[in-house]
């Protein structure tokens, strides 16, 4: 039997159970199960390579740091708008890795460069990208600094840094991951017009604005509420304001953009409807934004929950129309509370955790019934009741 066979033959199955069985003659089991895996990571991250006959899948590693085709695709269309169709001459991908960014924004350009300085990473790429239609991409195995002073430059520079250390621990700073781009800032501003650097969701946005310059557009990137990217756009020249995108994938959000304001927010006791800003407008900082931008007010200055009478439709998060609030004297919660046994609890500026406020409560988790224990512009804690607004 071949590997090939093998693969087709196991590919839904489960990949821990058949390690423990013994591999038929000519069968690598370790290649074999590496592929399995792969394609089953795939079908869920990446449909499109799952559907395509031929490829090959990397280590788990590399599958689980690798971008989603959704994320892949946003940024594709980020670049489209930046750079227009006949200015796109030449990009590269200085941190290749799987080749899932890569793969969609080189077939926007008439050359495209992967660099990656781990072999076998570079030998995946040259058996994959002529079967996901890059028949022109170079592959470039080594350091990819020495490619920023490549004669004639690039339309593009992409970059997405490892953020392990040499230990195989995970990294945030900038200045932590490989390669450091904060050091690299200069060299990829001369080497291309627009620089695209794909960073930790967990990096501090404000210490990359310090450590970076060119800075034109933050893209805080999340997927079904869960962030994900955060895109740093670069370019030759200082921008007057950075403009700030925040999305959320896979869900009916409008994007959020806007530039960063010294507005104090408005607010208010709870109204009619409840609103709560998806996880990008969170990581960017520019919840108290939503204020002037919809109309509406905060519970209180440090809740990042919101309020109105009229409803706000589309609103980027969560819409929940409120049923009833009390604030945590006995007889007014157990009213609130009464024959509600299962609750979905968040928790904003409230001095306990969601866990421990649901054991104090006796409430199970999830169900139909939305509570939101927070903090009220005067001060006091409250429970608030909401049906969500879908």
């Amino acid at each position: 039997m071949t590997n090939e066979e093998y693969i087709t033959l196991h590919r839904t199955e489960d990949v821990r159970g058949l390690a423990l069985q013994r591999a038929p003659e000519g069968v690598d089991l370790h290649w074999a199960l590496q592929q399995i895996e792969g394609w089953q990571t795939a079908t869920r991250k990446l449909p499109t390579w799952a559907q395509t006959e031929g490829v090959w899948f990397p280590p788990r590693l590399s599958m689980e740091q690798c971008s989603s085709e959704l994320t892949a695709l946003y940024k594709c269309r980020l670049v489209e708008r930046l750079i227009a169709p006949e200015e796109r001459h030449r990009m590269v991908d200085l941190t290749g890795g799987f080749g899932i960014d890569f793969s969609y924004l080189g077939r926007l350009f008439r050359e495209a460069v992967y660099a990656e300085r781990l072999p076998h990473l570079c030998e995946i790429a040259r058996h994959n990208l002529p079967l996901l239609s890059l028949p022109h991409a170079e592959v470039a195995e080594g350091e990819s600094e020495a490619l920023l002073s490549r004669t004639g430059g690039y339309s593009l520079v992409f970059a997405d840094p490892a953020r392990r250390n040499g230990a195989g621990r995970k990294v945030v700073g900038i200045s932590d991951c490989t390669p450091d781009v904060s050091q690299l800032c200069n060299a990829l501003r001369q080497a291309a017009p627009w620089c695209l650097i794909k960073l930790s969701p967990m990096l501090d946005i404000s210490l990359a604005m310090r450590q970076m310059e060119g800075i034109s557009e933050v893209h805080v990137v999340s997927v079904k509420g869960e962030c994900k990217e955060l895109l740093l756009v670069v370019g030759r020249s200082e921008a007057e304001d950075i403009t700030y995108h925040c999305v959320n994938l896979d869900t009916t959000d409008p994007a959020f953009i806007s530039t960063r304001q010294a507005i104090p927010p408005t607010t208010s006791a709870p109204q009619r409807y409840l609103y709560e800003p998806n996880a990008s407008i969170l990581k960017a900082g520019l919840q108290d934004q939503l204020c002037h931008t919809y109309g509406i007010s905060k519970l209180h200055p440090m809740s990042h929950l919101f309020t109105s009478e009229e409803l706000v439709a589309p609103f980027p998060g969560r819409t929940f129309e409120i049923e009833a609030w009390s604030d945590f004297g006995k007889k007014q919660l157990k009213a609130l509370l009464a024959d509600i046994k299962q609750a979905n609890l968040t928790c904003r500026n409230f001095p306990t955790s969601v866990d421990q406020l649901r054991r104090k409560l006796r409430l199970k988790e999830g169900g139909d019934t939305y509570l939101f224990a927070t903090t009220l512009q005067d001060g006091t804690h409250a429970i608030i009741k909401g049906n969500k607004w879908f």
